[in-house]
């Protein structure tokens, strides 16, 4: 996929603002000709050389150390040239001019790293992991984002596809010598390696829904009659005062939000309004906007006061197909002790947010309703986009598997396979449009 004769590039690598060192970071052809008339002396790769950086007038705009990356071994693949002087917004703002009247242009957002992915240097899920690990939030995701960057990802979804592409060449084959005495499609073979993929590719869903949730975090939203304790829960998970929490119903007219962490794991806390009949403006619009966050939350926890448990004219408003658990607080007053238990109506938390008793439970049950492990030494960081992907691969090779056990439609197998083939694919960029490039690198900083 190498690609040729694209513009040089230019960008401030470093966050704006002052600080002691910044760097500006020079890609493409031109490279070699803007040090000539930038730095007045030869470059030397990979040497870290101390050098002026020289106005068209020979005059110093400023002085720090100089890196040169000959290509094709450098980031982009390209020509590279590091600049790193001192962090003043203005002088890097002088010197970065200056590079540009020298023929380059500024760069786009992550318009290095997709050149390293044109160039090969980097497929695209290993591209994305780049922005992953600047952005961040916990030590564990740093981890999984280095292992993703490092292919652990990748191998795992190559090794895949390359399985795919070995039993669709054989189930074609299979399709051509059909007046063979031995029918390939109803050996076994076939059958038994379908199911092995199947089971390959639910692994890599469970550790790449993991490194989502390291990703992006879970949404919780806490719902639930005015007083039941939402507030309370909040400021309880977030460690501090989040909201202002009173004995009088309605006090939360507004969807509130704090982004924490559980053990690790990036969580984003909605609290919303109670759920009741009302006849106030406002309370009424925090309702409206209670139920636009329950639509979009990974869980709904559903508080009740353990003295009022009724609870059905709430659950009447909630969508269908929510995830919910129900939550009993106020326990303490019941002279209850906390626990957990599965029923037919799902999973109830039996607690007391006032006296901290029964939170351990709700916290582990947050961590091990999503599949959150706290080990993460296999664990590669994911994005909701690779999720789709391999939940697309698993549908095509469960069809496949269905079509052989049915009709032994070998035409259709493949046909499978192939859907699937190009599903997983699209995860390192083997197939992936421009829209999507376009999508995926306009979301990176500046300057990477």
């Amino acid at each position: 996929m190498e690609i040729e004769n694209l513009d040089t590039i230019a960008a401030i690598a470093t966050p704006p603002g002052n600080g002691g060192v910044g760097i500006i970071r020079i890609s493409g052809a031109l490279v070699p000709e803007i040090a000539k008339h930038l730095l007045n002396k030869a470059l030397t790769p990979r040497l870290a050389q101390y050098s002026s950086f020289t106005d068209e007038d020979g005059s110093v705009i400023d002085s720090g150390i100089s890196l040169y990356f000959p290509a094709p071994a450098s980031y982009t693949g390209e020509h590279i040239l590091e600049l790193q002087g001192h962090g003043g917004s203005v002088v890097l703002d002088m010197l970065l001019r200056r590079v540009l009247s020298l023929g380059a242009r500024l760069a786009n957002p992550g318009e290095f790293t997709e050149r390293a992915f044109l160039n090969d240097k980097l497929d695209l899920a290993q591209a994305e992991a780049v922005a992953d690990l600047i952005e961040s939030s916990t030590e564990q995701s740093v981890r999984s984002a280095q292992k993703s960057m490092q292919g652990v990802f990748s191998i795992q979804v190559n090794e895949l596809v390359e399985e795919l592409t070995e039993l669709r060449t054989y189930v074609e084959a299979a399709i051509d010598f059909v007046d063979e005495e031995i029918d390939f499609l109803t050996d076994g073979v076939v059958e038994n390696r379908i199911v092995t993929i199947l089971h390959r590719i639910e692994q890599i869903q469970q550790t790449a829904q993991q490194g989502r949730l390291l990703r992006d975090g879970m949404t919780v939203v806490l719902a639930g009659k005015p007083n039941a304790g939402k507030s309370s829960l909040l400021n309880a998970l977030a460690g501090h005062e989040a909201a202002i929490v009173t004995d009088i119903a309605g006090t939360t007219r507004d969807v509130l939000k704090e982004r924490i962490q559980l053990d690790g794991m990036p969580l984003h806390i909605i609290d919303t309004a109670g759920l009741r009949e009302s006849d106030n403006a406002i309370e009424q619009e925090g309702i409206r906007r209670a139920h636009q966050e329950i639509k979009n939350a990974d869980k709904i926890l559903l508080l009740i006061d353990a003295r009022e448990p009724e609870i059905d004219s709430v659950l009447k408003t909630l969508p269908p197909g929510v995830n919910i658990t129900r939550i009993y607080n106020k326990i303490d007053l019941l002279g209850l002790e906390p626990e957990i238990k599965q029923t037919e109506l799902g999973t109830e938390i039996y607690l007391s947010i006032k006296t901290g008793d029964g939170m351990e439970l709700l916290k582990q049950h947050l961590k091990q309703s999503v599949g959150f492990n706290e080990a993460t030494d296999n664990v590669f960081i994911a994005r909701r986009r690779h999720i789709e992907a391999l939940n697309k691969g698993h549908e095509f090779v469960d069809s496949a598997l269905s079509q052989l056990r049915g009709s032994q439609a070998g035409e259709l197998v493949a046909e499978d396979l192939r859907q699937a083939q190009m599903s997983l694919a699209e995860i390192t960029g083997k197939f992936t449009s421009d829209d999507l490039l376009g999508k995926i690198f306009s979301s990176f900083c500046i300057g990477k």
